[in-house]
């Protein structure tokens, strides 16, 4: 099963921007040595704990950096760009990389209102997704109004991130889909064996894909232990409860049992929410729980997503978790 990897270059506690990007570097490097098939960079704006805002300008820091491994965009947000320049760049690098690199595109909006204002969004451009991606499809194939230079010719794949109505758009496009989230632990009409189930059903064949292609991503932390893989996830599940609390996603800080049980009842359940929706474990345990999720979901591709707030034990996690996959360290 291929791996790959998707890094937002958090911030930690006490720490800066520079170094956020330079740990992503270091990452991707890393990623490239343990054999990963993919490494993508993420864009958010006006977030304080987020350093990755500029997709395309870490894709090209990262393809400069490394040699081999694939570099792509989770994603690129559609909605805030025009067509033209998402296809541009998207060309530049594939002309300076040949053959390694990746275009995810998600419909996903600024988080407040002023980074909206501040990108010059509506409160209707995720609904033009499906419209604007026919656009950029067209000009990477050569086949708009005005030719997108450099000459793309449908060389670089492109990948739909599956939120909301996203994998119906992506099967009429004939695109690949990646789903994470929530929708991979749950059941029924709203779990990702349901709406794969409509991807596939839906999908039709293009330039880019001959057939449907899943990658399934989810945060991900291995440790020798259980409780080490849970405090190296609570981070990042407390810094997510916080945003959806508080309207702001800070930096990645540790959190120790002790100071969970402290917070307010709301921000503990969605601490658990998040947690549950991980994967984190033993390798054994982690190995069990990732074999499960791709046979229900028949996913081509697994991406580890999240954050820690120890380096060193995100380290070890990669490195646990390459093991796992037999990829050669």
């Amino acid at each position: 099963m291929p791996l790959s990897v998707l890094d937002r270059a958090h911030l930690l506690a006490g720490g800066t921007e520079t170094e956020a990007l330079h740990r992503l570097l270091e990452r991707a490097r890393r990623a490239e040595a343990l054999g990963h098939r993919r490494f993508w960079v993420a864009e958010h704006h006006g977030v304080p704990g987020i350093a990755g805002a500029a997709p395309a300008v870490l894709m090209a820091a990262v393809a400069a950096r490394t040699e081999r491994i694939r570099v792509g965009s989770g994603g690129i947000m559609l909605p805030n760009h025009r067509p033209l320049v998402v296809a541009e760049q998207a060309a530049t690098l594939q002309a300076l990389h040949p053959g390694r690199i990746d275009l995810g595109l998600g419909r996903s909006l600024g988080f407040t209102r002023a980074v909206r204002e501040a990108l010059g969004t509506g409160p209707g451009a995720a609904e033009r997704f499906e419209a604007d991606l026919a656009r950029l499809l067209a000009l990477l194939a050569g086949e708009a109004p005005v030719t997108a230079r450099p000459r793309d010719r449908a060389r670089t794949p492109v990948f739909v991130l599956a939120t909301g109505a996203g994998v119906e758009i992506a099967a009429r496009a004939g695109l690949a889909v990646v789903l994470g989230g929530p929708a991979t632990t749950r059941h029924g009409e709203r779990g990702a064996a349901a709406a794969l189930e409509r991807y596939r059903a839906g999908f039709r064949p293009s330039r880019w894909w001959q057939r449907p292609h899943v990658v399934l991503a989810a945060d991900v932390a291995v440790a020798p232990t259980a409780g080490a893989a849970r405090a190296l996830a609570l981070p990042q599940a407390r810094a997510m409860a916080h945003s959806r609390t508080r309207g702001e996603f800070p930096p990645l800080a540790p959190v120790t049992e002790a100071e969970l049980a402290r917070l307010p009842a709301r921000e503990r359940d969605l601490v658990e929410e998040h947690l549950a929706t991980a994967v984190t474990g033993t390798p054994a345990e982690v190995g069990r729980r990732l074999a499960r999720l791709v046979e229900d979901t028949g996913a081509d591709e697994l991406m580890v997503t999240g954050g820690a707030a120890d380096p060193e034990a995100q380290e070890r996690s990669d490195r646990l978790l390459a093991e796992l996959a037999g990829a050669p360290a």
